[in-house]
């Protein structure tokens, strides 16, 4: 018989009559021992035996064979191992008329090929197009616990109604209607077993040497550990990938407590100490004690029923009390299993039991069999300490609630594993929550905590550092009060990020409010920081050296106001320009470019000045204002002149809605800095300024202008002290300055006493001790410009 283009071994039919002499020999006998019908027809059959077999003929009596291979003698001389089956011919009354002997070649098709099969240990059946059985081997009797004869001539699908429709014997019909070869791997409890099998199963046709698929055969075999295995590297992987993606401690948690569900676990639940959730250090290790309670706050929770993450809040404790299985894993830094019953050894499939737990795989104390975690709805625990860098952060919870399977050994590896790779990260967190508090608390220590109180403007301000994963930068803004009713307005950004950033800011605003106090033009101010910058020793440089893409380094805006002449000076050192809103609403141009970044050096910065009419807006801002991953400046400028042209409104209430409108998004990655200023301008009636010849004899004169000035303002009472200042700073005018020389005196909220001159040396100042009275004064010489300031009595 030929089956798939394959010839079969030869098979030797020999007919024996009942004295056991050979009366018929087939062409398979010559094909497989050589001799031919004339040699043995007539001759006994025992002469075809290599040697004596008990029993023979006579065992053939009962019409069977025997599966054990028999010696039989070749006619060349050698011998052939065969298996022989013998059945008896029997006549009309039953009586015996001989017997029929069928033999065949041991070790060859389809002697060697049907023990194979019949002792494969995987899963072996055939079934015709209509899926009757035709033959299953001893694996796949035990798999679907029913014998060949109970099978045989069976539809599948009435033999198992249940598997009626699911993928497995639709795709075994698939293959039987088109004779497409498939594979599958099927998802299954079985009897017996309380874990999940995982079934892989290769399904082909059967064809005839004309093509026809005559029949479908599948092979399967348990393959739970491999795949169960596989699925495990992929929870790791996607932990990998999925936990630390922020440096928030709280996310992390979530990350831990979402990762696992519903692939490993029905309920994770993280709990950390509350030192941890606010970046400080875990407690030491000491301090922890089988015999002692363990208080922590939950931080994730997160279950297979959950739509989301419960966000129970860092600020919900959890107490474990002295014993319990948490506290003693925390104590101990031992991880604890669980489980609700003993587990069973499941049923034998293929290679043997499926996923048992065996005993020797589990580490010593593992499992704890616990009866009361039915009470509580669970099927099985694993309590899990986390600890990173030698330092305990608190304890995660796996639970299994729906599947009845319990935990394995190589479960208990891959919690922790888990929860090693969160443990890192969430220790990265805190480690880095640790930092941010720290540059913010410097950044916010070193910005203005209030404005100081000045009249030349009306201002308010706005600062919003970037998110956690960003950083605190370096922005700032200040207001600095100047002589003569003056205000300098200030605002800077150095780039970088963290506590480097910080100080670097700090040191910058110091610098600048010292130069302003040396009342330098915006322009020279701004040449000086840069050269301080310039010349700073590496290490006390925002970025190291600043190079002149500015990429790195630091920007600043640095404008004086006037409001006796409401004249601005601005000078900017790579900042962005101010906006200069008039009273009607109407964006006035700023006639200025912006500079070279500080610390680039020998390039000079441009100073401009314009006159505002009074109740202007300026609006001074940093680029994280304006610019964002979703915006860029050009947009953003434009979106922050609409808010800035809203109806007439508090500078305060403006900069809560250039803030809704301009920082919605909590995930910023550049700080913000938003400073307002609403000018002022002083009336004429306050201000009186005289022209002084450049002689001696006009110091009476200056000194008799100062008290009638005074008497018209009311101010009699600053006369003595009026009279003091202007005979000193007139006197250096004439003596050591350059004409012309002027004097002029100003009602502020302060009364203001300047003396200028057109020399071109530098002054210096001379602090004033204690003035009479409630007065306060400042006097100079031996420069271009005298300034007395003092509060009216």
């Amino acid at each position: 018989m030929e089956i798939g283009g394959k010839q079969d071994a030869p098979t030797a039919v020999v007919v024996v009559d009942p004295n056991g002499v050979v009366g018929g020999w087939s062409e398979g006998g010559r094909q497989l021992l050589g001799w031919t019908a004339q040699q043995t027809v007539g001759r006994p059959v025992a002469d075809l035996l290599a040697g004596p077999v008990p029993g023979f003929p006579g065992s053939c009596d009962s019409g069977s064979g025997s599966a054990d291979p028999i010696t039989l003698r070749h006619q060349d001389g050698s011998t052939v191992d065969a298996v022989v089956t013998v059945q008896s011919l029997h006549g009309a009354d039953a009586e015996v008329l001989g017997r029929v002997v069928t033999v065949q070649r041991w070790g060859r098709r389809p002697v060697i090929a049907d023990r194979a099969f019949e002792q494969c240990p995987f899963a072996l059946g055939i079934y015709d197009p209509e899926l009757r059985f035709l033959w299953i081997n001893d694996s796949a009797s035990r798999v679907i616990a029913r014998s060949e004869e109970q099978v045989l001539g069976e539809k599948y699908r009435e033999l198992f109604p249940e598997l009626d429709g699911v993928a497995y014997t639709d795709k075994l019909a698939e293959v039987a209607r088109t004779g497409e070869p498939a594979r599958l791997i099927t998802i299954f409890k079985a009897r017996g077993n309380d874990h999940a099998i995982a079934w892989a199963t290769s399904m082909w046709p059967i064809r005839d040497t004309g093509g026809s698929v005559r029949a479908v055969a599948n092979w399967g075999f348990d393959m739970s550990a491999e795949y169960w295995a596989r699925q495990r590297l992929l929870l790791l992987n996607e932990a990998s990938s999925g936990i630390g993606r922020t440096l928030d401690v709280v996310s992390t948690a979530h990350e831990l407590a979402r990762t696992p569900v519903p692939g490993f676990a029905d309920l994770v639940t993280v709990d950390l100490f509350d030192t941890v959730l606010r970046g400080e250090e875990p407690p030491p290790a000491a301090a922890f004690t089988v015999d002692g309670t363990v208080a922590l706050s939950r931080a994730a929770e997160h279950s297979v029923k959950d739509d989301a993450d419960r966000h129970p809040g860092p600020t919900t404790p959890v107490d474990y009390a002295p014993g319990t299985v948490a506290a003693r894993c925390m104590a101990t830094g031992c991880s604890t299993v669980q489980l609700a019953a003993e587990p069973g050894q499941g049923g034998e499939w293929a290679f043997g039991p499926g996923l048992a737990a065996d005993p020797a795989a589990w580490p010593p104390g593992n499992p704890l069999i616990d009866g009361s975690l039915t009470a509580e709805g669970l099927t099985a625990r694993i309590t899990v300490p986390i600890r990173a860098r030698g330092a305990l952060l608190g304890v995660v919870v796996f639970s299994r609630t729906e599947r009845p399977e319990a935990f394995t050994a190589d479960d208990l590896i891959l919690a922790e594993e888990l929860t090693a790779k969160a443990a890192v990260a969430i220790d990265n967190a805190r480690r880095y929550t640790r930092e941010h508090t720290t540059a913010l608390t410097l950044q916010r220590s070193l910005l203005p905590q209030r404005l100081p109180s000045q009249d030349a403007v009306e201002a308010a301000y706005r600062y919003l550092p970037a998110d956690a994963d960003a950083g605190v930068g370096g922005d700032w803004f200040d207001v600095i009060p100047l002589s003569g009713a003056r205000v300098a307005l200030v605002v800077g950004d150095v780039v970088g990020h963290g506590l480097h950033a910080s100080a670097s800011m700090g040191r910058l605003r110091t610098a600048v409010r010292t130069l302003a106090d040396v009342d330098l033009p915006p322009d020279e101010l701004l040449t000086h920081l840069d050269d301080l910058v310039l010349h700073a020793p590496d290490e006390l440089k925002p970025e190291g050296r600043f190079e002149p893409t500015g990429e790195s380094g630091a920007t600043c805006l640095y404008a004086v106001y006037d409001p006796v002449s409401r004249c601005c000076a601005l000078a900017s050192a790579g900042h962005p320009l101010p906006l200069v809103i008039a009273p009607a609403g109407t964006v006035t141009p700023v006639p200025a470019h912006p500079g070279p970044p500080l610390g680039v050096g020998g390039l000079p910065f441009e100073a401009v000045e314009f006159e505002l009419p009074e109740g202007s807006l300026l609006a001074l801002f940093t680029d994280g204002l304006v610019e964002s991953r979703e915006r860029a400046a050009d947009q953003g400028t434009a979106r922050l002149v609409e808010v800035l042209n809203s109806p007439a409104q508090s500078l305060e209430a403006l900069c809560d809605a250039v803030t809704e409108a301009m920082l919605s998004d909590d995930r910023r990655t550049d700080d913000a800095a938003l400073l307002l200023a609403r000018t002022r301008a002083l009336s004429p009636e306050h201000v009186a300024d005289w022209d002084i010849e450049p002689d001696v004899a006009q110091v009476p004169y200056a000194r008799r202008s100062a008290v009638e000035q005074l008497e018209a303002w009311g101010l009699e009472s600053a006369s003595f002290v009026t009279e003091l200042i202007v005979s000193e700073l007139v006197t250096n005018a004439v003596k050591y300055g350059e004409p012309p020389i002027k004097l002029r005196l100003i009602r502020d909220t302060s009364l203001i006493c300047e003396v200028s001159d057109a020399s071109d040396t530098t002054p210096h100042l001379r602090r004033a001790r204690a003035c009479s009275g409630r007065s306060r004064c400042r006097r100079s010489t031996g420069g271009s410009a005298r300034r007395g300031r003092w509060r009216r009595p």
